[in-house]
């Protein structure tokens, strides 16, 4: 599945709506929060995006501080960048360095890729162990921090039972679980231009 074949859509949101609609009714996953996009070049995507009229992107470089990936330690190095469209935010992915994970998705022709749904929840651990109950594993566990922000998250290992990797998302401002608004990483994508900046350190 493309991101371009979701922006070409009639109706986006309906279009979103609809991606393993089944198995986010069965399991009662709250309304989607993220398309994890895995792209090849970040600069490059995030451009193509921006003329559209889709954010400006706020971009980051480095490791979570944590990423546990089949019961596995690994330090992963990616960039992301971050904007939203019509209430879903959509996540860039650039694999940098030990990150098959995501690299593994890359298509040969450059297309941006929908890697996964992110949903935004309470507790990772209690919705992932919800998931596993039914055969589907964890994949990755990790944790990102980029001050003031923590992001707990759980990738599943869904592909079988929703066509698609769904991923569980905790998110922190300064310890207190707080919805952080849109217009904050558009304003800091937009700083970034500002000061000629083409990414900050995750």
């Amino acid at each position: 599945m493309y991101l371009d074949e979701l922006l070409q859509a009639d109706n986006f949101t309906l279009a979103t709506s609809r991606i393993a609609q089944s198995f986010r009714e069965r399991h009662g996953l709250p309304l989607l929060h993220q398309l994890g996009i895995v792209i090849p070049n970040i600069e490059a995507a995030a451009a193509e995006l921006e003329a559209k009229g889709i954010g400006p992107f706020f971009i980051l470089s480095g490791s979570p501080v944590f990423w546990n990936e089949r019961r596995m330690l690994r330090d992963v190095n990616v960039k992301l960048g971050i904007a939203y469209y019509r209430g879903v935010e959509i996540e860039l992915i650039e694999p940098v360095e030990n990150a098959e994970f995501y690299g593994n998705h890359l298509d040969p022709g450059g297309r941006m890729v929908v890697h996964h749904l992110g949903f935004i929840v309470d507790d990772v651990d209690r919705y992932a162990e919800m998931i596993e109950t039914e055969g589907s594993t964890t994949w990755v566990r990790g944790t990102i921090r980029t001050f003031p922000t923590t992001a707990e998250f759980a990738y599943m290992d869904t592909v079988g039972k929703a066509g698609i990797i769904v991923e569980f998302i905790t998110m922190r401002l300064l310890g207190l679980r707080v919805p952080i608004p849109h217009a904050v990483f558009h304003a800091l994508g937009r700083a970034e231009k500002a000061l000629g900046i083409k990414c900050m350190p995750l």
